[in-house]
């Protein structure tokens, strides 16, 4: 067909030009790839290389808009096409398909996610958003017979974390394994090689770019969402040390307060930065066993004596019963000038070695699997929290770490780790009360 690249993308031409037996595709969401393999698949079936193509996306709703491309893309091409609609192709175990025919007798049939689609077929198999399918390894063992007689296999996709035979794929391929060919699209890409230009029906600028692309970026909510959905990277959360969902329930509205509303016990944290990382000061309200966050102070770039003026003001507070402060490096002059103001009863200087953090760390866990810790409802704080990872290094040791940013280095999850850790200490002032002599001389009569 002439001046077929009108139509497409340098990304998209890339792939439709690649007649590798197997390709594989690492992709952004919305970038065109069902739309170019649907023309991929009419172009086959027209020029008789496939019997019948068998596709198979992760819902119904994906499946009618990959015929809906099919049918579009049969109107450039002069070979008669009849829609069939949504047919039954096994009545004993209910498998429907939304079904073209083509006037040469090949058809292409848009499946269900149901692995049992694939069963006793043959012909070009396409496995569009393969990760998300409920039941990958049934649906692979289903599919992959269909091609034995050398037709093409595809398989596209976003990622959906590490545990599943997508990632196992693309591992594969990487480290020369499998030899198929893999090709990888994130967002950026598309957008360097015309998307936003096409979807702005215009020449975007260089500054109208960056700022779609900054816009993507921040409605997506939260990093994870951004990096695997747009970025083509795949997120292990099974590494996380907090996974979102555990995050969720420990989760609370209009829960800060000032320092002046707080009545009950005060306990604090306080991890310590200052050019590169955040100061965070985290407070927490306690009331028989619960904790409730009531203030967390960010400081940024803030000089040292304008964080120990921030940190007197909170343990002036007359309800202060204990605080944790970071002593590891840049701290340790501001915690031993806390604890020579309030007592070393009352402030703690805490090293951060992995023994200590690993601590820290399981004592925050068990105040989330507890639910006996409460904290805002807020997109950094749930960021910062869930950017920790677990990780054991070549000589069995665990550390805890996490990427930096520009919104800290998990300096919010060290202060939480760090109030908390102040609540379960023992150590505090100590009270005394002294009785009446005439009770005092009843109770140890005959004693």
């Amino acid at each position: 067909m002439n001046n077929i690249n009108k139509y497409f993308l340098p990304y998209q031409q890339r792939w439709l030009d690649d007649n590798s037996p197997v390709k594989i595709w690492q992709k952004s969401r919305r970038i065109g790839a069902t739309y170019v393999q649907a023309y991929e698949d009419v172009r086959d079936c027209v020029a008789k290389k496939v019997p019948a193509v068998w596709f198979s996306s992760a819902d119904e709703s994906a499946a009618r808009e990959y015929i809906a491309y099919c049918e579009q893309w049969t109107k450039l091409f002069h070979m008669a096409a009849k829609p069939l609609g949504n047919v039954v192709i096994d009545s004993e175990k209910d498998i429907k398909a939304f079904v073209i025919e083509f006037a040469n007798g090949t058809k292409i049939h848009a499946l269900s996610s149901n692995p049992k689609g694939f069963r006793s077929k043959g012909g070009k198999v396409v496995l569009d958003e393969f990760a998300h399918h409920d039941n990958q390894d049934e649906l692979w063992k289903a599919a992959r017979p269909c091609v034995t007689w050398g037709f093409p296999l595809r398989i596209l996709s976003t990622h959906n974390g590490q545990q599943c035979r997508y990632y196992k794929f693309i591992e594969q391929v990487q480290k020369g394994k499998l030899k198929w060919s893999m090709h990888t699209t994130p967002i950026q890409i598309a957008v360097n090689e015309g998307l936003v230009d096409k979807i702005l029906q215009k020449r975007a600028t260089a500054r109208e770019k960056e700022d779609w692309l900054n816009e993507q970026m921040s409605n997506c909510f939260d990093e994870y969402t951004w990096i695997q959905e747009y970025c083509c990277i795949a997120i292990d959360e099974a590494s996380a040390f907090l996974p979102y969902d555990l995050i969720a329930t420990c989760e609370a509205k209009d829960i800060l307060k000032s320092l002046d509303e707080i009545t009950g016990d005060l306990y604090v944290g306080m991890d310590i930065g200052r050019k590169k990382d955040l100061t965070v000061i985290w407070l927490l309200e306690v009331f028989e066993k619960s904790k409730y966050t009531r203030k967390v102070k960010i400081l940024e770039k803030t000089p040292f004596h304008i964080q120990e003026e921030v940190l007197t003001g909170i343990l002036k507070h007359k309800n202060l019963r204990r605080c944790c402060i970071d002593a590891t490096g840049l701290g340790m002059q501001l915690a031993e000038s806390a604890q020579r103001n309030f007592g070393k009863y009352r402030v703690e200087a805490i090293n951060f070695t992995n023994k200590v953090k690993e601590e820290l760390a399981y004592n925050l866990r068990t105040n989330f699997e507890d639910k006996s810790v409460f904290i805002p409802s807020e997109h950094d704080i749930r960021e910062d929290l869930h950017s920790v990872r677990r990780l054991s290094t070549s000589s069995g040791n665990i550390r805890f770490d996490a990427e930096s940013s520009e919104k800290g280095h998990a300096d919010r999850f060290w202060a939480l780790a760090l109030a908390l850790y102040a609540c379960s200490t023992n150590a505090g002032p100590v009270n005394i009360v002294s009785r009446g002599k005439r009770y005092a001389y009843q109770i140890t009569t005959d004693f």
